[in-house]
């Protein structure tokens, strides 16, 4: 799929939350926790709650050996149903695997006082569908007829941000304004769902969900960046890559196809970050994956890239090995990658399309990320 539909900062948030709304079975008699929102998955990853955990470092290495092996199979379920190249049920199924599987190794790294916060945590995050949670319902001693209100409620919600995000992609929405009612549609939620409680369930909700926790100080909510793959690979321009070997650096890594119009568009704001932040240990990989047969003629590409002033190193993805293990759908894509291999940031299509500022939000992100600390 070739696109030109950009996704600006404000838009891919809200986005991303369309994704992440549980899809409750209106037919169902109630929810389950298959229907939850990735956020364990999501804040696993960062500083401030590996800091609010008290983690050793001996935890963390061992917590991100765990979470490498997770994010190889979340990530490409989520850049697929992220671009709508993928059913909703298949992508919550391994949500939902994925973070059982997380929760069982997380019991052997923590000790039991730091997972008993983690599910605070969790709790905390999910905000009003910690509900969904068994050991929620238990400890809340909820009634058949609150669940059902709540599913009611969690219905409700489904609905109107699927017809939000329909009306977002098709530009009869802007960004800003689909925020806004999604705020809206997230406060209703709450009030419903707080207004069916008992006081003295209410009165539960704080030993469930502990202290506080400031959810605007995590940073990374995406998973790795998959490694570069060999096979079928092969290397028009520079030297092969690995990103294992790249840490402390900031990654661009963007899928093109040469003869792609809305590719060639975004060519030349790749080649001015190359320019503008080599000297700041910046990056920069272009994966020419072939759509057409003249786009997987080797000497083909190389002539592309030197005509388009390409100076960074380029693979040519014959066998869609990499394109695959990114679960990538769309030409152009392009994707930021901070100092520790966190994926932080990724836009599909021109980004400057029809007055766009795109460029210029990416090229913000990347200056934040370059002056992060590794």
């Amino acid at each position: 799929m070739r696109s030109s539909i950009p996704t600006s900062a404000l838009t891919h948030c809200v986005l991303v939350f369309m994704a992440s709304v549980p899809l409750v079975n209106a037919e169902a008699s109630e929810p389950t926790t298959a229907d939850l929102p990735p956020v364990l998955l999501q804040m696993i990853r960062d500083d401030a709650v590996h800091k609010d955990l008290e983690l050793t470092s001996d935890q963390k290495r061992s917590l991100f050996g765990v979470v490498k092996g997770i994010d190889a199979q979340w990530f490409p379920q989520l850049n697929l149903m992220t671009t709508g190249n993928t059913k909703p049920e298949p992508y919550q199924k391994t949500v939902a695997d994925l973070t059982a599987k997380l929760q069982r190794e997380l019991k052997s790294i923590l000790n039991s006082s730091q997972f008993d916060r983690l599910m605070q945590l969790r709790r905390q995050a999910l905000g009003t569908r910690m509900v969904l949670l068994d050991d929620v319902r238990e400890g809340l001693e909820l009634t058949s007829s609150q669940i059902q209100r709540f599913a009611d409620a969690f219905a409700k919600t489904e609905s109107e941000s699927r017809r939000i995000a329909a009306k977002l992609k098709k530009q009869e929405l802007e960004a800003g304004e689909a925020a806004r009612q999604v705020a809206k549609l997230q406060q209703t939620e709450r009030e419903t769902v707080v207004g069916a409680l008992t006081d003295t369930q209410r009165g539960r909700l704080g030993s469930l969900t502990g202290p506080a926790f400031d959810f605007s100080q995590v940073r990374r909510k995406l998973p790795f960046a998959p490694e570069i793959q060999d096979a079928g690979v092969t290397w028009i321009q520079g030297e092969p890559v690995r990103l294992a070997d790249l840490r402390g650096k900031v990654v661009v890594v963007h899928f093109y196809a040469f003869q792609c119009i809305n590719c060639i568009r975004n060519l030349p704001h790749y080649t001015a970050w190359y320019s503008d932040y080599a000297d700041d240990d910046l990056v920069v990989l272009g994966i020419q994956r072939p759509e057409t047969s003249a786009e997987r003629d080797g000497d083909k590409v190389a002539s592309a890239a030197k005509r388009e002033g390409i100076r960074y190193p380029i693979l040519l993805d014959l066998e869609s090995s990499n394109w695959n293990a990114w679960g990538n759908r769309i030409w152009p894509s392009v994707y930021l990658i901070d100092k520790d291999g966190f994926l932080r940031r990724s836009w599909y299509g021109e980004m400057n399309w029809q007055g766009n500022e795109g460029e210029k939000d990416m090229r913000s992100t990347l200056e934040m990320l370059l002056a992060e600390d590794g």
